[in-house]
């Protein structure tokens, strides 16, 4: 029987490398595993972390609306086609180190590989509801590690704080005092370290429009999120329905479309739930 060696390296984050023996016979088994794995995972529920979106919906303020044209019509051409005009980051969207970083990777250079992945929830949504303008804090993530175990290298992490309930005001999104400040929360430099260069994250993500909190916004500055981008991560903002999955033990699927050197997009995202 003829043997195949091959050594496979790749990257979740930190470094992962493997050495495999492969003998020609080993395809049927292959193909067993991988369907049983899918009727493992397809018996889970399925859980949509995606906003709809439309004109209208909460976005960045810098952004312009969404425009919607229909171009044809069941009734004079026999089918329904339109036409979508919006920027890339738009309802719950993917942002590419490319947004912020020249030289960075657009939307389509992201690897497959990173858009399947262990989905870890920090909950902070009480903490949020008595102060929005709250920072996640190392306090979070200790208690987090303290309840489950250290977070998964390669994981996808995704901070709850219930402010996805507001997207159906732009204005509560925002939260703006008389002074015109916005007030929500948002992440912490201490953490992003932790996370990406401890635990070795793939992405992070959040319900609000921003990465940083709307006190630092507000200044029309926003250092987190170029901390993430720069250091070639993606995250994605607008997440919703994150208190419908557990803080655990659960995988998560990024999809979006491949814009060829694109800044951003809408993304989808489907929590697999045990």
């Amino acid at each position: 029987m003829r043997h195949t060696l091959s050594a496979a390296c790749f990257a979740v984050g930190g470094a992962i490398c493997g050495l495999s023996i492969a003998t020609h016979g080993t395809n049927a088994a292959s193909n067993g595993d991988l369907m049983s794995a899918y009727r493992i995972i397809s018996s889970h529920d399925f859980v949509d972390l995606t906003h709809a979106f439309g004109p209208g919906i909460a976005h960045w303020p810098g952004f312009p609306n969404e425009t919607v044209r229909t171009l044809f019509t069941y009734k004079k051409d026999g089918f329904f086609a339109q036409e979508f005009c919006h920027v890339g980051q738009w309802g719950t969207h993917v942002d590419p180190p490319a947004h912020f970083t020249p030289g960075g990777k657009t939307v389509d250079q992201i690897d497959p590989k990173q858009m399947f992945l262990p989905l870890v929830v920090i909950d902070v949504h009480e903490k949020v509801a008595r102060n929005p303008d709250y920072v996640f804090s190392m306090d979070d993530v200790r208690a987090w590690e303290a309840k489950h175990g250290p977070i998964p290298t390669g994981a996808f992490i995704a901070m709850r704080t219930d402010w996805s309930k507001r997207f159906g005001s732009e204005a509560a999104m925002q939260n703006k005092d008389s002074k015109g400040i916005a007030h929500y929360p948002g992440w912490s430099l201490p953490v992003l370290q932790y996370l990406y260069l401890q635990r070795h994250a793939v992405a992070t993500g959040h319900e609000t429009t921003d990465t940083d909190p709307g006190l630092v916004t507000s200044r029309n500055v926003y250092p987190l999120e170029s901390w993430i981008l720069h250091h070639g991560h993606y995250q994605i903002e607008l997440l919703t329905n994150l208190d419908r999955v557990p803080e655990a033990g659960s995988l998560v699927m990024v999809t979006f479309p491949k814009p060829r050197g694109g800044s951003g997009f809408p993304a989808r995202l489907i929590a697999i739930v045990p």
